[in-house]
């Protein structure tokens, strides 16, 4: 018997809806590792980036002194990644290029260096720019020179959106944006279409913020969330800033799952909020156990607590 139209279509639509139920969606995440964890990883970079593979990840961040003598020939990189099965998320700035960002009689020479890491990483797709500010100082951080460092981080993202990329500021720990007042006046006082920002759960909570709060304040300004965890204790904000970090004897960072940082109820907000982006795992220090181990860790938190998919 011949197939009338209406039978064809209600077959081809039923195939059609059959597949679409079969085939989950596209995950709106993004999701990578930092690798430069100290305790195995931190002196060679393609072999953090070979046991993040075999980890399970397949996206990998780092930073730019690894990789000073590839500046003129990028292809050799490519092809060393190539190789292993990973792409960039991102390379960020460090103390190979000047990161006195209060200082204004350096940000000619600042934004000149940073545009031309940006032009780098343009050349492995990597779609952000995402910089630390450079070690704070004893005297912290004044008012003045964050008013000389939200000039200068305007400038160098109106340049680095004239390339192509997005650029966002990292705080951190221990630099010159590291708590609350310093966050919010750089946010306040940027361009919000030029200077976007990275939350690192772990920073954001040892400086006594609540990350997930924060991300609610933030919105879509976020465009990467470093994740790593922290003690219990320290759910919510830490109550009193640690002056002194011994990451190999006496870590304040953990893998996920150690409880001190509201994963689930930041997933929720992201979720209800339809936020996109990279959410990339860190772990500054693993003296306890293998870097990969601790990798692998995470990545099952991942998908066994926040069913993300990671592969």
């Amino acid at each position: 018997m011949p197939t009338t139209r209406r039978q064809f279509l209600e077959t081809t639509l039923g195939v059609a809806a059959t597949a679409a139920l079969a085939s989950p969606a596209a995950s709106p995440y993004r999701i990578g590792i930092t690798t430069n964890t100290r305790g195995g990883w931190e002196n060679d970079v393609f072999l953090s980036f070979r046991e993040a593979r075999e980890a399970g990840y397949r996206n990998v961040e780092s930073f730019l002194h690894y990789f000073t003598s590839y500046m003129d020939k990028p292809q050799e990189l490519q092809k060393k990644i190539d190789e292993i099965g990973v792409r960039f998320v991102t390379i960020s700035n460090d103390g190979t290029i000047d990161t006195h960002f209060e200082d204004p009689t350096r940000h000619e020479k600042i934004i000149e260096q940073h545009i031309q890491l940006v032009r780098f990483i343009k050349k492995f797709g990597c779609d952000h720019l995402k910089i630390n500010s450079g070690a704070r100082r004893e005297t912290g951080t004044t008012a003045e020179d964050l008013k000389h460092i939200a000039a200068v981080l305007d400038e160098v993202g109106k340049r680095t959106n004239a390339e192509g990329l997005k650029f966002a500021i990292h705080a951190h720990m221990w630099s010159q944006i590291e708590n609350r007042r310093e966050t919010e006046f750089i946010m306040e006082n940027t361009d919000p279409k030029q200077v976007w920002f990275v939350l690192d759960t772990g920073h954001i909570t040892m400086a006594g913020m609540d990350p997930v709060a924060l991300a609610k304040q933030l919105g879509h300004r976020i465009i990467e969330f470093h994740l790593k965890d922290v003690k219990p204790e320290y759910r919510g904000g830490a109550r009193q800033r640690i002056v002194h970090h011994e990451p190999m004897t006496h870590p304040v960072f953990f893998p996920l799952g150690e409880g001190g940082v509201d994963f689930k109820g930041l997933m929720a907000h992201l979720e209800n909020t339809a936020w996109r982006g990279w959410l990339t795992v860190e772990l500054d220090s693993s003296p306890f156990k293998p870097p990969k181990e601790s990798a692998r860790i995470s990545l099952r938190y991942l998908e066994d607590k926040l069913e993300l998919s990671v592969t």
